[in-house]
């Protein structure tokens, strides 16, 4: 068997965006520490994201093989860039360096887990958390408490251990997990805020968060129909 390898990590990108999302007042050697720093960075986060994913692909697949129903429709996996989490670092007043990066920034890997219904979330969190090297961090659910836009999600911060030549180091993830209405709603209204150049006023915000409401209860309503259906 042979493996494809795969480069992940580009440090051209990384040198531009460590160079040039730091002040003047940084030295060389800060700058090549940093730099230097954000690579071991990628790399951390890209195997804590890996080991997510290989989970989650191997629930799916039991899923598949045994049951009539599997719960998780599409998996969506992002790593935030390195001129992101340094401006975020410089922005609220932390170091820059990995460990900084690692103890005030929980967004770094991120993993979205879309599944058909609600119960599907619950059960995809349920098998994730459970597992014995998973760790829960933090959970908010945006399901049973949306947040006043109207967006609806459960969120979770879990840790996992990536296995390096020298040492185990744990790596935080976030996981998202929604259904496919509630996705629909959040990337159409993530797109109607940002990718605008005005201020969403206060009519329209109100709109959105109706819009919420009636694709909660489709969401409520299609959950019943699965149940008389398959139990």
């Amino acid at each position: 068997m042979t493996i494809n390898r795969k480069g992940n990590i580009r440090v051209k990108r990384i040198l531009f965006e460590t160079e040039n999302s730091l002040p003047p007042s940084f030295s060389q050697s800060e700058i090549t520490k940093i730099f230097t720093d954000m690579i071991e960075l990628q790399q951390l986060y890209n195997g804590a994201i890996r080991e997510i994913s290989s989970k989650l692909e191997t629930l799916d697949e039991e899923f598949q093989i045994l049951y009539s129903h599997n719960p998780i429709h599409h998996i969506e996996s992002r790593l935030k860039a390195p001129r992101s989490i340094i401006d975020k670092l410089i922005k609220r007043n932390f170091p820059v360096s990995i460990e900084s990066a690692m103890e005030n920034i929980t967004d770094i890997a991120g993993i979205r887990v879309i599944c058909h219904y609600i119960d599907d979330v619950y059960t995809v969190e349920k098998l994730i958390t459970e597992q014995s090297d998973v760790t829960v961090i933090k959970k908010s659910d945006y399901i049973e408490q949306p947040k006043p836009n109207g967006y609806r999600s459960l969120h979770i911060i879990a840790s996992v251990p990536v296995y390096l030549s020298k040492q185990v180091r744990h790596v935080p993830v976030e996981i998202q997990l929604r259904t496919i209405a509630m996705d629909f709603w959040a990337s159409l209204e993530h797109k109607l805020r940002y990718k605008s150049s005005d201020e969403i006023k206060d009519d329209l915000q109100s709109q959105l968060k109706e819009c919420a409401e009636q694709i909660s209860l489709v969401d409520s309503q299609m959950q019943e129909i699965h149940e008389k259906i398959y139990k």
